[in-house]
């Protein structure tokens, strides 16, 4: 979920592109992303930019831990925020849960495939 259109638009192409496998759905919102979970559209992964409007990327997580249908998709975060970001990570996750605005296109793609093999 990225509040800016082609910036979604681009990791879905791009991942989309990589492998036959994964469909990819995107929100422009943090609202629009909890509407699709409450609709049962349960993904394996959700990639989730920290800075949007209205409801941050850390509202929408906090939401998705707070809900036992929820509470064990991972998480992919995707910000421009290093600072932030390095510092909840040491405490939350490791450096795999993030990335960084602007990302490689390989570096993506292989933290993606190993969240998905890891909580497949």
């Amino acid at each position: 979920m990225d509040d800016k259109p082609d910036t979604a638009y681009s990791i879905k192409q791009i991942l989309e592109k990589n492998s036959d496998e994964y469909e990819v759905i995107t929100a422009e919102s943090g609202k629009q992303c909890l509407e699709l979970l409450q609709n049962n559209l349960i993904p394996a992964l959700i990639l989730l930019d920290i800075v949007m409007p209205e409801m941050s990327g850390w509202d929408v997580y906090h939401r998705l831990k707070e809900n036992p249908s929820w509470k064990n998709i991972p998480v992919l975060f995707i910000t421009a925020i290093k600072e932030e970001v390095a510092q909840l990570a040491k405490k939350f996750w490791d450096e795999e849960n993030y990335i960084e605005k602007p990302f490689d296109i390989d570096e993506l793609t292989k933290k993606v495939e190993k969240i998905l093999r890891s909580s497949g």
